[in-house]
């Protein structure tokens, strides 16, 4: 493999006018830029990752740390990453939360590993971590951008939205369907963004008159897999229902596949609501209706951010996101009698 050493002999340079060249910064006489071009392109030179450390002084890459690599939730979010940082011409390197240890513990190795691995910043979506973890970090907290939750050491490094909000408009669709008789597919307890989801929906049905001390509930892990099995088990329960909150969409659509599976029609038997209107909340049977989460928007000025902390970068960005309701097929009035 060719090297920038190997470009500068062929082009009967210094090394220092070749780097210049490959960065495209600094005064080359018209000659010289001319020879050391010709030169890259003989050797078919390629600046390797240490090459591109070396020449800009960064690697030009971010890390992003999501906590699994299943669903669509992430994975549309990476895209969104990854097509920003390419606009820019940087690149990403992901890593997600594997072993047996617990979701904080994997955090904390899932960033430590993408500093480690030279990235210049690092965007965190949904984690555990704690405000001592990011103590811990020292100087590379000034380069940590977290997506979907917030802390009060870093708030201009933080972006994510009032979920809580988010619960009460779930809430008030349902009402205003006149839905009564309402179960609950919740997400992990431990999670912040579910606790104030579900906090803010029963909230809404408390003051819309309806006792939630008696609502069915299940707690499942944000998967179709979960969503499947909780509705599973409210069909066993043999309590009457009109309408499902699922505190994700993955869980909603695995609910959905389940009732259908059953025979129960949606939504004329049962209404069904999500939350984060992921893309394929639009082309499930029935389209399922969902709390809207402006995920691009969020994402897309999480990246500007980082890349203004790590490159000097001036880009705009947005700090506040609005939730909105997408009322589609699966939400109806119950059927009389």
């Amino acid at each position: 493999m060719s090297t920038i050493k190997d470009v500068a002999r062929l082009a009967g340079v210094g090394l220092g006018t070749a780097s210049r060249v490959v960065r495209g910064k600094g005064s080359v006489s018209p000659a010289k830029l001319e020879r050391v071009r010709k030169a890259i392109a003989t050797l078919g030179y390629r600046p390797s990752h240490a090459a591109r450390s070396l020449l800009y002084g960064s690697s030009r890459m971010i890390g992003v740390y999501i906590p699994l690599m299943s669903g669509t939730f992430y994975t549309a979010m990476l895209q969104i990453v990854d097509a920003e940082l390419r606009g820019a011409g940087l690149h990403m390197m992901v890593a997600f939360g594997i072993g047996r240890e617990g979701a904080r513990r994997q955090a904390i190795d899932g960033v430590g590993f993408l500093f480690e691995r030279g990235c210049d910043g690092v965007i965190v979506l949904t984690s555990p971590l704690l405000e001592e973890d990011l103590e811990a970090l020292g100087p590379r907290r000034g380069k940590l951008v977290l997506l979907n939750h917030s802390f009060d050491s870093i708030p201009g490094q933080c972006f994510t939205v009032d979920h809580r909000l988010g619960g009460r408009l779930a809430a008030r669709a349902l009402l205003d369907h006149a839905h009564r008789e309402i179960a609950v597919i919740g997400g992990p307890a431990d999670v912040a963004d579910n606790i104030d989801r579900i906090a803010g929906f029963m909230q809404e049905l408390e003051a819309g008159g309806i006792d939630t001390a008696g609502l069915w509930m299940a707690e499942c892990d944000f998967s179709s897999d979960g969503g499947w099995s909780a509705a599973q088990a409210l069909l066993a329960s043999g309590r009457p229902f009109t309408a499902v909150f699922c505190a994700n969409d993955e869980m909603a659509l695995g609910a959905l596949a389940c009732f259908h599976e059953a025979g129960i029609r949606v939504p004329r038997d049962v209404s069904v609501i999500g939350y984060d209107d992921v893309p394929s909340a639009a082309y499930s049977a029935p389209r399922l209706s969902s709390v809207h989460i402006p995920w691009r928007e969020m994402t897309r000025s999480g990246v500007a951010a980082l890349l203004n902390l790590c490159y000097g970068y001036e880009r705009p960005l947005t700090r506040t996101f609005p939730v909105s309701v997408s009322l589609r097929a699966s939400l109806a009035r119950p059927a009389r009698g």
